[in-house]
């Protein structure tokens, strides 16, 4: 399984990768919004880790620019911003999820497993469908 992360906080993001990797992911990291956004659309990633606050393209926009550019990769949003309205927007810029920092990488992981589980799933019944007619 292949992960993509979008977080210009090093520290942050360094944790994510060690960790991610340690559960068998391979994993790419984009430092800014626009390096995270030509990654999201040349690569293959079955789920995209991406936090709001980026230089040179935020993650709303990022997210935003996939979507429109056809990205069906499942995104979680990564965000110190914690309001109602902020999650909101994230979910609405094409977010599938939305988990806030700080956070328990256990749960990060669960969430991950669970879009990476919830896309297999559509694709099996996608797949499926087309083999019935």
């Amino acid at each position: 399984m292949r992960v993509l992360v979008v977080e210009d906080d090093l520290r942050t993001a360094s944790f994510i990768t060690k960790g991610l990797k340690q559960e068998g992911f391979v994993v790419d990291h984009a430092v800014d919004g626009e390096e995270g956004l030509h990654l999201a659309t040349s690569e293959s990633y079955d789920v995209a880790v991406v936090d709001i606050m980026l230089p040179r393209l935020d993650g709303l926009a990022l997210i935003e620019g996939l979507r429109r550019q056809g990205g069906l990769v499942p995104v979680i949003v990564l965000s110190a911003k914690s309001s109602v309205n902020d999650r909101v927007r994230g979910l609405q810029a094409g977010g599938d999820d939305y988990l806030v920092k700080p956070f328990a990488f256990s749960e990060l992981i669960a969430r991950i497993q669970a879009l990476i589980r919830r896309a297999t799933s559509v694709a099996e019944v996608s797949s499926d469908r087309k083999s019935v007619v």
